[in-house]
């Protein structure tokens, strides 16, 4: 069992848990992630590792609660606990030799942007943070993004924080003010990431994203997880999540995602006729 230390309400929809998990922090890096298994009714799930205290011997997890697992998993608290909790799993980013950056958040997906920043930020690169969101009330982990960016930028779609526009609208100002990046880092939606590729493309700056096709295992055995990069099938559990965003199949990856949200939808309504559990 994997206990709950503490617990953060990020905003209406996300919430933050830190886990117990001493063996998982010690060899935890940006860019790799976990599955997890609430309970013995529980599916597995993958969630990135948002962020990790070696010391402590924790690790930290955000997520929107948006199906039966999240939900539950979001009705925990401190002193709870998780059946399993197994990591770290993918490939770490590789981040040497980036001396300047642009790490791009979209929604959610900060929370996946904010432990590269911080990863490097400490190893002495000069990191521009853009996180975009829909509205303001959206916005997290502006505090900790402001601790590890040299220059943070936080944008709305409605403009409710002030700041009114996409996160390419921010990337494209900032390379015309002539901005150098050895890298962009892209984390969020599948559409977000496109655009974005399609800009640094233009100015040949080395991209790289997160994918987040279906994953079941984590593993590489039951083949869920794919995606095509660069004209060939790759999965992203253990040959990613990260890749080289301007090979990555954009249409194709959201096509796949699109499969399953009926199922998705009515999942989230079923009650299991064995006992009366709600599905997890």
């Amino acid at each position: 069992m994997y206990k709950i230390i503490r617990k953060e309400v990020l905003n209406s929809q996300v919430k933050l848990l830190e886990i117990e998990a001493p063996y998982i922090a010690k060899k935890a890096e940006p860019g790799q992630f976990i599955m997890l298994r609430v309970n013995e009714e529980g599916e597995r799930i993958p969630l990135t590792i948002a962020d990790y205290d070696r010391e402590k011997g924790t690790v930290t997890i955000i997520f929107q609660e948006v199906g039966a697992t999240t939900k539950i998993l979001g009705s925990l608290n401190a002193g709870d606990s998780l059946l399993d909790f197994v990591g770290p799993l993918g490939k770490p980013t590789q981040l040497e030799g980036i001396k300047k950056a642009a790490v791009i958040g979209g929604g959610l997906g900060t929370a996946i942007a904010y432990p590269q920043a911080k990863k490097l930020s400490g190893i002495g690169s000069e990191v521009h943070v853009i996180a975009g969101f829909r509205n303001k009330d959206l916005i997290i982990l502006e505090d900790r993004m402001s601790k590890v960016a040299n220059k943070l930028v936080v944008t709305t779609d409605d403009g409710s924080n002030g700041t009114k526009g996409f996160v390419t609208d921010v990337l494209k100002k900032l390379l015309d003010e002539g901005n150098a990046y050895d890298a962009v880092i892209a984390i969020g939606p599948p559409v977000m990431m496109k655009a974005v590729c399609n800009l640094t493309k233009q100015y040949g700056i080395k991209t790289i994203v997160s994918l987040n096709p279906i994953m079941i295992d984590g593993t590489g055995m039951c083949g869920g997880c794919r995606v095509t990069v660069d004209g060939k099938i790759r999965f992203a559990c253990v040959d990613g999540p990260d890749f080289d965003g301007h090979k990555v199949d954009f249409d194709e990856l959201i096509r796949r995602l699109s499969m399953y949200k009926g199922y998705e939808r009515k999942a989230e309504e079923h009650l299991c006729r064995l006992g009366g559990i709600a599905n997890a």
